[in-house]
């Protein structure tokens, strides 16, 4: 079983993540769930939503405590919370800023190098969508860093959540991040 922990904010659509990830999967013929966790729910509170992936029916329901991936959509949310918390040395950790994991503060973390990530995915998703709305481009670059859920997938589950200019709109982010974090890895294994 791959288990996600999307940590964001209230407005930011780390549900929306979750259950478009979840859906990805189950389009892939496995088996999926997701779900949130709120703290108070208005903007800009702290949110957790967590997605399951399987290849067998599962039967947990419980947050996820032991993580194999996190999404972090807010970086000020990296010095607040533990969000690192359970997250295996494998892990991987994909997080929405500009900046490195080293000016994030996060050089002694201990996991590989070519599983932590930061991205410009609010820009992104600025591009793409013209509003701040990092999920659709967080979930394409999970797709290139773990290639766990294929692209195709995933913007599939896109379309089948959002329609019209708003479906397209996101699809082109996801893509985008997909191929920035490709070349990414790819250039950090050169």
């Amino acid at each position: 079983m791959f288990q996600v922990r999307i940590h964001g904010r209230g407005g930011q659509g780390v549900v929306t993540g979750a259950e478009m990830l979840a859906l990805a999967a189950f389009l892939e013929g496995r088996y999926s769930q997701a779900f949130p966790s709120f703290g108070s729910e208005r903007m800009g509170a702290p949110v957790v939503a967590f997605c399951r992936i399987s290849d067998q029916e599962i039967r947990l329901r419980e947050p996820v405590t032991m993580p194999d991936a996190l999404l972090i959509q807010d970086p000020t949310l990296l010095h607040q919370v533990d969000l690192f918390s359970g997250l295996s040395k494998s892990g991987f950790i994909l997080i929405n800023s500009g900046k490195s994991p080293d000016e994030l503060g996060l050089s002694g973390l201990p996991y590989p190098e070519d599983h932590l990530l930061a991205f410009p995915a609010t820009e992104i998703a600025l591009k793409h969508i013209g509003r701040p709305l990092p999920n659709s481009s967080l979930l394409g670059g999970f797709c290139a860093l773990t290639g766990e859920i294929g692209i195709d997938s995933l913007k599939e589950a896109i379309g089948r959540r959002f329609s019209g200019k708003t479906a397209k709109d996101n699809m082109a982010a996801a893509e985008a991040s997909f191929t920035i974090v490709g070349e990414s890895m790819h250039a950090a294994t050169d």
